[in-house]
């Protein structure tokens, strides 16, 4: 595997491994790798001929309060095991690679950027799409995969592709991975590792709290009382604060009132510990 950090040796990787009609798909990440980011990489490998994994910690979608000193940076053990998944290319590009001095040019997708998630952390979504559509640019993919996780980002990143005639890859080949989970129900997150071993056990609280929520809408009951009924559980199984429980198209990320078997998210941010987690499951013709 080769470690790459400036443009310009990876477009001569890119060329490389595209020779002979060879595809590849990108895999980014923002590093701290866990099973979650494992199973794109297999998922990538079983799609292409080759594997390019990405890691940059994008200081554009952190807030001035937000956790960008202490986010986890462990590029040496992410790297082996990227390498040991078979990964050809890690692209790890320094800020100045990603973002050169002088960078002026900003990336908004109204809409699906602007809610949930987007409204508790202002142009969190902005930072994103930026990263994104330069690493298209960079490694142009046949294919990029995503965890279903972070639902709202991937949202997002679909609308940009369309909207921007991003060929490399256009929308329908921006994949989502259905989310990986701890034994006790827990989404992985780079960001669990915020937490004590009680907190953990804790927030285990919040996927069963959501399935119970999903199953009452599903069975027909009123969808605000439920969102109720579910903030209130997710406070009294530990968790500080609810940030949003929300129940949303799918697609558009529209807020729904009523539920009446389309595809549909609940989309769900708390905070416990010294951690915000964010949870999304489907419902309907998901």
């Amino acid at each position: 595997m080769q470690t790459i950090k400036r443009l310009v040796e990876l477009r001569e990787a890119v060329d490389a491994l595209k020779n002979g009609g060879k595809s590849v798909a990108l895999v980014p990440t923002m590093g701290a790798l866990h099973e979650g980011h494992l199973t794109l990489v297999r998922e990538a490998a079983r799609r292409a001929d080759h594997v390019i994994a990405s890691i940059f910690v994008n200081p554009r979608q952190f807030g001035p309060s937000e956790d960008l000193d202490a986010y986890p940076r462990r590029l040496a053990a992410d790297a082996a095991l990227l390498e040991a998944k078979g990964v050809a290319v890690l692209w790890a590009p320094t800020v100045d690679q990603m973002y050169p001095d002088g960078y002026a040019t900003n990336i908004s997708v109204s809409g699906v950027s602007e809610v949930a998630w987007g409204a508790a952390r202002p142009g969190q979504f902005d930072g994103v799409a930026k990263v994104v559509c330069k690493l298209f640019q960079q490694v142009r993919p046949d294919l990029a995969l995503f965890g279903e996780k972070d639902w709202q980002q991937l949202a997002v990143i679909r609308r940009m592709a369309r909207d921007l005639d991003l060929t490399w890859p256009h929308a329908d080949a921006i994949i989502g991975v259905p989310t990986v989970r701890e034994a006790s129900g827990l989404a992985m997150s780079s960001r669990n590792q915020y937490l004590t071993q009680a907190e953990r056990d804790q927030a285990a609280g919040l996927a069963a709290a959501m399935r119970r929520a999903i199953a009452a809408i599903e069975g027909g009951a009123d969808v605000a009382a439920s969102l109720a009924s579910l903030e209130a559980d997710i406070l009294a199984a530990g968790f500080l604060s609810v940030d949003y429980a929300d129940l949303r198209d799918a697609a558009t990320l529209e807020e729904l009132t009523t539920f009446t078997g389309q595809a549909a998210r609940l989309l769900v941010a708390a905070r416990i510990g010294g951690a915000r987690l964010i949870d999304n499951m489907g419902l309907g013709l998901n």
